[in-house]
């Protein structure tokens, strides 16, 4: 898989990808993480990429041309399954979300800044819109951080046991069960005989169990999906 990430601060990106699981994705061959940095596409010597908002307004709005050329450059390279905008006003990532973009070959992601981007852009170019949540952030790269970890991780041969990832919370719209290791008793706090008995058939019903009691008493609304 390739991930293309167009942002104005591609800085805040190299950190996420150079460490654990992304580091290890990217060495094994699996994953390839490209950030651009839009001002290489600026309107001038200065750089310039926004500009104020059309109607007034306070905070300025990413400039059509910028990216436009920048979408334009890298799509003359290779098909996108994908162009993600990343803002508070897209879809609300999830679980579903991760699973069905790890299937995909090539991902581009926009990062968004200031007011975010001229309208046209969402309009022409882009072809899926994310939320990491309903909150707002300085500027998309976190966000796009995340998106490429929560896809990244799912990559047959990333994790070290790759069913490891079948058992993660919202896989099966459940949260994850509470989980234990060695000592078997600390401080007198004990872990469950259940897990100590060997018997993998009420092992994993204990799991189950727990998943559906967590959720419901965490995130009832879940189950209802």
């Amino acid at each position: 898989m390739r991930i293309d990430i167009i942002t104005v601060l591609p800085e805040l990106l190299k950190s996420p990808f150079e460490h654990s699981m992304m580091k290890r994705a990217q060495a094994k061959g699996l994953l390839e993480v490209h950030t651009h940095n839009l001002r290489k596409w600026a309107i001038n010597n200065q750089g310039q990429v926004d500009d104020y908002q059309y109607g007034g307004g306070a905070g300025m709005v990413m400039m059509c041309e910028p990216l436009t050329n920048a979408i334009e450059e890298l799509t003359k390279g290779r098909n996108y399954d994908e162009i993600i905008y990343l803002t508070p006003d897209g879809e609300k990532f999830n679980q579903k979300i991760a699973n069905s973009l790890s299937l995909k070959e090539n991902i581009m992601m926009v990062c968004g800044h200031y007011k975010g981007i001229d309208e046209r852009i969402r309009q022409h170019f882009v072809t899926r819109e994310i939320s990491i949540g309903d909150y707002v952030l300085s500027g998309g790269e976190l966000a796009a951080a995340v998106l490429t970890d929560a896809i990244g991780r799912l990559l047959p041969g990333v994790l070290n046991d790759e069913t490891s990832a079948l058992f993660d919370s919202f896989q099966d719209n459940l949260l994850a069960p509470p989980v234990y290791t060695r000592p078997a008793d600390f401080r007198g706090w004990k872990v469950p005989d259940i897990l100590l008995s060997g018997d993998p058939k009420k092992i994993d019903d204990w799991r189950h169990d727990e998943a559906v009691k967590r959720t419901q008493e965490r995130r009832p609304g879940m189950l209802d999906e």
